[in-house]
C-alpha cells in the first residue's frame, strides 16, 4: 500500500522523554547490551528526525501560520537538548575498548563520523544553538515576508523571478531594481542577523577550543575525508580552468543579444531567442515528468509514481511560502518529500530534477542498517541531484516540448558552468568572513566586491547602487543558514560534469552507476563514494580541466 503524506506523523519529543530515553541507553551500554541499545537508539532518531522535518516542512509552507511558528520555536528549543543525548549516546559508545565490536555493528564510516559528532557539541554551547535556529529562522521570515509591487501585482521574490529573464531589457533592469529594492530597504536587519550569527558562531567555536568557525563549521559538515586547504586548492582551479570560459560564454551572450555592454541584468537572459520554459504549468509538469522517468530507469519511475500518488510534493508558489527548494525525509516512514516555489521558468525543471535526485537516493538508501548512513555527507549528496538534472537530457523534451530540447540542454550546460564561479566565491567570501569575525558589515560587503571581482570579472551592475557595493551575498540563504555548505554544489557539480560527459558515450551504464551510487547513500566518504562511481575526485589535479574541456568544445566556445 502506498504511503500517503497526509498519515505521516510522529510523537512530539519532550526534555523529559529524551532524559528518559538517555538514561535507558546508557543502562544497556554499561550491561553490555549493545545491540539492542544501538537498533533503540536508531529507531528514536529516526523518529525524531521524522517529527523534526515535519515540523520545519510546515513552517517553510506557511511562515505566517502562528501555530507552524511556534512548532519550530519549540523544536528550535529542544534541539540542543536533542544534540546533547546525542553526543552522550555516541561518547560513550567510543568510549568502549572494543572498537572492532562497534565498527561490526554499526559500520566503519558511522564510527568515523561519531567521532566527528562529538566534538561539536558542549553543554555550554545549548543556549547558543538556539539562538543560531532563532536568527536563522527570522532570516527566513524576513525573505518570505518580501511583498513587492510590479507590473500591477504584488509578489514575492519567487513570483518576480521570471521578470528577471523577459525579452524586454528595461523589464530585466527594472525587475533587478524591485528585487534588490527590498534588500536595500531591509539592508540594517540582514546586516544585523549576520552580524549576530557570525559573532555568535566564533563565540560557539571558541567555547569548544577552537581558533575560529572554520574548523568547527568542517566538522559540522562532517567532512573527514578533506580540509579547507584541499577546498583553497580546488577554488583555485575554478579560477584558472572554469572563469575564463565563462568569461568567453558571457562575452558570447553580449554578442548574440546585440548589446554594446552586458549589465548585471543581461546576465539571466542565456538565450537570445529567450530563455526555455516549461511548455506547461504546474499539472503539465508533474504529470509529464512521469513519461520522462519512465523514459529514463524504471526503479527512478516506480518512485516518482510513489511520490506523486502520496503526495509528497509542494511545488507551487504562495504568499508567505518560504523561498527555495530542498528535499527533506521522514525516516520513519521511509520516505521523502520535495519542496519549490514553481514561478514558470526553467528553474523550475532544474529544481524538479535536482530535488528529486535527492529524494531518490533517500529512498534507495532507506533500508541501510544505520540512520546515519539515510543521507551523505552534502557533498556527495548533491551529486545525486546535480547529476539527474544532466541525466534527464535523453527525455527533457517532455517538460519543455521536444523542439525545445536542445536549446534546454545547451542553457542547462552553460548555467551549470556559470554556477561555479559563483560558487567558489560563496565559499571564499565565508572563508575570509570567519577568519575575521569583528569585520563591520562595510568591510563584509567590501570583502565580497574584491572576491567578485576576482570570480565573476565580467559583471557591472550598472545603476543598481546597492548590490554594487558588495550586498549580493544577503539572497544567498545558505550564507546565513548553512555555513560552508555552498561549495558541495560545486565539488558536485564537478561530479555531475563527469556523469554528463560520461551519458553522452555509455548512456546504459552511466546511469546504472548512477543508480548505484544512490543506493550507496552515506555508507562512505565522500571521495570513496566519488571513487566507487568511476568519477574523479574534484581535489584531483586535472578533473575541472578535463569537463571544461568538453563542455566548451560541445559548446563551440
Amino acid at each position: 500500500m502506498t504511503v500517503q503524506f497526509a498519515d505521516v506523523s510522529a510523537p512530539r519529543p519532550t526534555r523529559d522523554g529524551l532524559a528518559s530515553l538517555g538514561a535507558e541507553l546508557q543502562a544497556q551500554i554499561d550491561q553490555g547490551e549493545r545491540t539492542a541499545a544501538l537498533a533503540k537508539w536508531d529507531q528514536a532518531r529516526r523518529s525524531y528526525e521524522s517529527w523534526s522535518s515535519l515540523v520545519y516542512l510546515r513552517f517553510a509552507q506557511d511562515t505566517a501560520d502562528e501555530h507552524a511558528k511556534a512548532e519550530r520555536e519549540y523544536a528550535d528549543s529542544l534541539a540542543p537538548a536533542a544534540l546533547a543525548l546525542d553526543t552522550e549516546i555516541k561518547q560513550q559508545l567510543l568510549a568502549d575498548p572494543d572498537r572492532t565490536g562497534l565498527e561490526h555493528l554499526a559500520g566503519a564510516h558511522a564510527v568515523r563520523l561519531w567521532q566527528t559528532d562529538v566534538t561539536i557539541f558542549h553543554p555550554s554551547i545549548a543556549g547558543d544553538l538556539e539562538q543560531e535556529a532563532k536568527l536563522y529562522a527570522s532570516y527566513t521570515e524576513l525573505l518570505a515576508s518580501a511583498k513587492i509591487e510590479f507590473d500591477g501585482k504584488t509578489l514575492n521574490l519567487a513570483g518576480l523571478g521570471p521578470y528577471n529573464e523577459d525579452l524586454r531589457r528595461e523589464t530585466r533592469h527594472d525587475a533587478q531594481a524591485a528585487r534588490r529594492g527590498f534588500f536595500e530597504q531591509n539592508a540594517r536587519e540582514f546586516d544585523r542577523i549576520y552580524d549576530e550569527l557570525v559573532k555568535l558562531r566564533h563565540g560557539i567555536a571558541l567555547k569548544l577550543g577552537d581558533p575560529s568557525f572554520t574548523p568547527l563549521g568542517y566538522r559540522r559538515m562532517r567532512r573527514v575525508d578533506y580540509d579547507a586547504g584541499d577546498v583553497a586548492r580546488y577554488r583555485q582551479q575554478v579560477a584558472t580552468h572554469v572563469v575564463p570560459l565563462v568569461a568567453r560564454i558571457v562575452e558570447a551572450r553580449r554578442v548574440a543579444n546585440g548589446l554594446v555592454h552586458l549589465y548585471f541584468w543581461d546576465e539571466a537572459l542565456i538565450d537570445p531567442q529567450g530563455n526555455v520554459k516549461p511548455a506547461g504549468g504546474y499539472e503539465y509538469l508533474v504529470d509529464h515528468a512521469q513519461t520522462m522517468f519512465d523514459g529514463i530507469n524504471p526503479e527512478l519511475a516506480d518512485f516518482y509514481r510513489l511520490m506523486k500518488v502520496g503526495g509528497f510534493m509542494d511545488l507551487k508558489n504562495r504568499p508567505s511560502k518560504a523561498g527555495g527548494g530542498f528535499c527533506t525525509s521522514f525516516p520513519s516512514f521511509g520516505m521523502p518529500f520535495i519542496y519549490a516555489n514553481f514561478n514558470g521558468t526553467h528553474g523550475d525543471i532544474n529544481v524538479f530534477t535536482h530535488e528529486m535526485g535527492h529524494a531518490f537516493q533517500n529512498y534507495k538508501s532507506r533500508d541501510l542498517p544505520v540512520i546515519d548512513y539515510l543521507w551523505p555527507t552534502s557533498e556527495s549528496a548533491e551529486i545525486h541531484s546535480m547529476s539527474l538534472e544532466f541525466l534527464t537530457y535523453p527525455q527533457i523534451g517532455e517538460l519543455v516540448g521536444d523542439a525545445e530540447a536542445a536549446r534546454f540542454r545547451r542553457m542547462h550546460l552553460i548555467g551549470a558552468l556559470e554556477f561555479l564561479p559563483y560558487g567558489v566565491l560563496v565559499d571564499h567570501f565565508q572563508h575570509e568572513v570567519y577568519a575575521n569575525p569583528e569585520a563591520t558589515p562595510a568591510e563584509r560587503h567590501a570583502i565580497w566586491q574584491r572576491l567578485e571581482r576576482i570570480y565573476l570579472p565580467w559583471r557591472d551592475y550598472g545603476d543598481l547602487a546597492y548590490p554594487a557595493k558588495g550586498a549580493r551575498w544577503q539572497a544567498q540563504l545558505h550564507i546565513y543558514g548553512m555555513p560552508f555548505y555552498y561549495i558541495d554544489y560545486t565539488l558536485a557539480q564537478c561530479c555531475a560534469l563527469q556523469f554528463w560527459a560520461r551519458a553522452r558515450r555509455e548512456p546504459v551504464a552511466s546511469m546504472k552507476a548512477y543508480v548505484t551510487l544512490c543506493g550507496l547513500g552515506g555508507s562512505a566518504p565522500f571521495q570513496e563514494l566519488v571513487k566507487g562511481a568511476g568519477l574523479i575526485s574534484p581535489f584531483a589535479a586535472g578533473a575541472l580541466e578535463d569537463v571544461v574541456r568538453e563542455a566548451a568544445m560541445e559548446l563551440g566556445l
